[in-house]
């Protein structure tokens, strides 16, 4: 089995790597980050593709939804510290085939490799629960703009970091802001990290 391990976090990337190198004897190539993962996947065949949700450059959920677009018969899993409900409800919406969490025995993540190169979806019942009723309320383009505002931007340089016009910017945030019933951007960020939205 050929994998792409996409983790932002050095000890945690190169530990993972070596588990699985020595448990299942599997081929792992490592990726920094998601952009990083993106330009591998476009260079070599995988079967599986592993990988964090909260990464620089790219996340996890938006890498897989690229993969769902260009390659499709690529298996995708999520392996994170985070349980929120709106990380896995959007991995799920991503098509995402497996969602573990970081704290599994390693037993059972080779188990769920095995079953999502087999063609079944792991995700635990438990998180699949928690990822019921809570209806995700940003759009992808008010999600965008609240993280950048979580990073500290400002309007103007959002609107450049996202090539749309200032106004739209202001819109995006003031949405997000109203949608989370929040006072201002910085804690509409606060709500939609914790919720697992951005």
């Amino acid at each position: 089995m050929k994998i792409l391990l996409a983790e932002d976090q050095t000890m945690v990337r190169t530990a993972l790597a070596s588990l699985l190198r020595l448990e299942a004897d599997y081929e792992v190539d490592e990726a920094v980050d998601g952009a990083a993962a993106q330009q591998q996947l476009q260079q070599e065949q995988y079967d599986i593709l592993l990988t964090d949700i909260e990464m620089p450059h790219l996340s996890g959920i938006e890498l897989v939804q690229w993969v769902q677009k260009h390659q499709p018969q690529l298996k995708t899993v999520i392996i994170t510290t985070f349980n929120r409900a709106g990380y896995i409800k959007r991995a799920v919406d991503a098509g995402v085939s497996g969602f573990l969490l970081k704290d599994a025995p390693i037993d059972t993540l080779i188990g769920s490799l095995q079953k999502v190169c087999a063609g079944e979806r792991v995700i635990s019942n438990e998180l699949l629960l928690q990822a019921l009723g809570q209806d995700d309320p940003l759009t992808e383009k008010e999600r965008k703009a609240l993280r950048l505002a979580g990073q500290g931007m400002s309007t103007q340089a959002i609107a450049e970091a996202l090539f749309i016009a200032e106004g739209t910017a202001r819109n995006y945030l003031s949405e997000a802001i109203s949608k989370l019933h929040a006072s201002n951007r910085v804690e509409a960020a606060r709500i939609a990290h914790q919720k697992g939205w951005l």
